[in-house]
């Protein structure tokens, strides 16, 4: 037991105090509390605004309020382009639990190995990432209902193409961010897209919402854009080129369809495509819009352009006799064939017969300057007034510097280079009389004026040629469509390959108008290097022409102008290309 003590008779607490430690540690109370009052002051009223803003730095977000993309419609309304709203999938790093269950179900939900979803919650910012971007409802509802902590969703915009494969190098696409990438989307980002708003608000650290500050701006959607493309005759044109492609087992084709009274675009088509939605493993080859990106030698689709030349200048008739016999010419060292030996043909049967020994002697009595003119008035050379981006130009060297065989090799296609697209705007100058008509994207309600480029008589005279091609004797019968009359030109050209030509690589190629005494459409198909025993045009490219031109003539209303139903043809005459 301890002894008791007397606390009362300790010296330690008997000893007097000194008056000064008192004061002294009053004054420093005092000194400390003025001291966090100067401090408060300073924080609340001095540097005020800067406090205020490094709050902001931590809790304050400007949240994006996203306009809606406008939509992208056809001629008739149907819709080709549009956006939903979806969720996104986004965390908290720090605050998801590291269930091996759970993320595995997590995981499987947005379609990623879990290796992958680990990494991604293993991220440097432990405060936010993107898991997926744009996921489908019914996921999202998935992901939702497993009640993950740090798991957390957004509403973003995703865009949605219901004609698929068939429009999708007219429409393009969009990525995540909901930006033009390719087509229409690209070129009319600025105006499909409209302008995001904005709203200040405060966030706690979970993320959530706690007030808003400062005024909040709408967003502006973006505006509609009606095309002039038909989805029916687009789609049919898309089916009817896949079909021949894969029949004739050629690397890609491609098909144009105008309407020669307004000058609108009523379908664009290739193959290879994609869909603009789904474009996972995407090709180049896929990407490529062909009809306008690339270009090729056109062969012998020229010899329209040579003979209504000639016609202007008064040099020919469609009756002049064109010796042709033996069926070779030489111009310099080089030798001009043609794939039959005709002897006397007249100018209507050069065209008929495709015959490029013809075809030479008329362009060699003209000068270099007046065949360059009519190549360059019809828009070959030059870039297409398109807003479609990577629109060609393709190659037509200045005629000064043109030799006699390249003038000699250039009036049946060889030696210069044009796009799909460019045929076919040419040819509209054979179906509108003369004229060449401005080729628009939009729809429009009255026919376009165009620019003049030969007389009205010779253009007719021109397109009695083409008809002659698709008839009996010509070249192109296969190119017959079922109730409708036809013109075209075959063209068939070897590939370039290095420096010189691929002895059996080919493009079939056919343009044309229907119905031919009143057009109403023109038409231009290539197939590129067919390769399944027919490779010339009036085999390839043809049949597409004439499956195309019936569907679009109809879906257009175009009455009928042929009663007798076309025979099923057998033996075609070979064009010389």
């Amino acid at each position: 037991m301890s002894r008791g003590i007397t606390y009362t008779s300790s010296p330690l607490l008997a000893s007097p105090t000194p008056v000064w430690r008192s004061k002294f540690i009053v004054a420093a109370i005092a000194v400390a509390f003025s001291g966090l009052i100067g401090r408060a002051v300073y924080i609340q009223v001095i540097e005020n605004e800067f406090f205020q803003k490094q709050g902001e730095v931590r809790f304050a977000r400007t949240l994006a309020l996203p306009a809606s993309r406008g939509r992208i419609l056809d001629r008739n309304g149907v819709v080709l382009a549009s956006s939903i709203p979806v969720p996104s999938i986004w965390a908290i790093p720090e605050d998801v639990p590291r269930s091996p269950e759970a993320l595995k179900k997590l995981a499987r939900l947005l379609d990623m190995p879990l290796s992958v979803l680990n990494k991604k919650l293993e991220d440097e910012d432990k405060t936010f990432v993107w898991l997926k971007r744009q996921v489908d409802e019914s996921v999202g509802k998935e992901i939702a209902a497993l009640g993950l902590k740090g798991i957390y969703q957004r509403k973003e915009y995703k865009r949605q193409y219901p004609e698929g494969e068939a429009a999708a190098h007219v429409v393009g696409f969009t990525n995540v961010e909901d930006q033009g990438q390719e087509g229409m989307e690209l070129a009319f980002n600025k105006e499909l897209g409209g302008r995001n708003g904005s709203r200040r608000v405060i966030k706690d650290r979970m993320g959530r919402v706690v007030e808003d500050v400062g005024e909040q701006i709408a967003p502006v959607d973006g505006r509609d854009l009606q095309l002039s493309i038909d989805s029916k005759v687009q789609f049919f044109a898309y089916q009817t080129l896949k079909e021949a492609v894969l029949l004739h087992k050629a690397q890609a084709g491609s098909v144009v369809v105008l309407d020669v009274h307004t000058g609108e675009m009523l379908a664009l088509a290739n193959y290879p495509s994609f869909v603009p939605d789904k474009r996972r493993n995407l090709s180049g080859a896929q990407l490529r819009n062909r009809a306008l990106t690339d270009t090729f030698e056109p062969g012998s689709t020229m010899k329209p352009f040579i003979i209504a030349a000639a016609l202007e200048q008064g040099m020919v008739n469609p009756a002049t006799p064109i010796q042709t016999a033996p069926g070779r010419m030489r111009i310099g060292n080089a030798t001009i064939t043609d794939s039959h030996v005709y002897g006397v043909l007249s100018v209507n049967e050069v065209i008929q017969k495709s015959s490029n020994v013809g075809t030479v002697k008329i362009a060699m009595q003209m000068s270099p300057r007046k065949m360059w003119e009519m190549y360059q008035q019809v828009g070959f050379g030059q870039k297409p007034v398109l807003p479609f981006p990577g629109a060609v130009s393709g190659r037509l060297r200045p005629y000064k510097s043109w030799r006699p065989i390249e003038q000699a090799t250039m009036s049946y296609g060889y030696g210069l280079s044009v796009s799909l697209f460019q045929l076919a705007h040419a040819y509209t100058i054979f179906g509108r009389d003369g004229d060449l008509v401005p080729v628009t994207m939009f729809k429009m309600n009255e026919p376009a004026a165009g620019v003049p480029v030969i007389d009205v008589r010779h253009a007719k005279a021109v397109r009695h040629m083409l008809h002659m091609v698709t008839s009996p004797g010509g070249t192109a019968q296969k190119a017959q469509a079922m109730g409708y009359s036809v013109g075209g030109k075959t063209g068939t050209a070897h590939k370039v390959e290095g420096k010189g030509y691929a002895a059996k690589k080919y493009r079939g190629v056919f343009a044309g108008l229907a119905p031919i005494d009143a057009p109403r459409i023109a038409v231009a198909v290539m197939i590129d290097e067919p390769s399944n025993g027919k490779y010339f045009g009036g085999d390839t490219a043809a049949p597409v022409f004439s499956q195309t031109v019936q569907q679009t003539l109809r879906v257009l209303g175009v009455e009928p102008d042929v009663s007798v139903v076309p025979q099923v043809i057998t033996d075609a005459v070979e064009e010389s290309f």
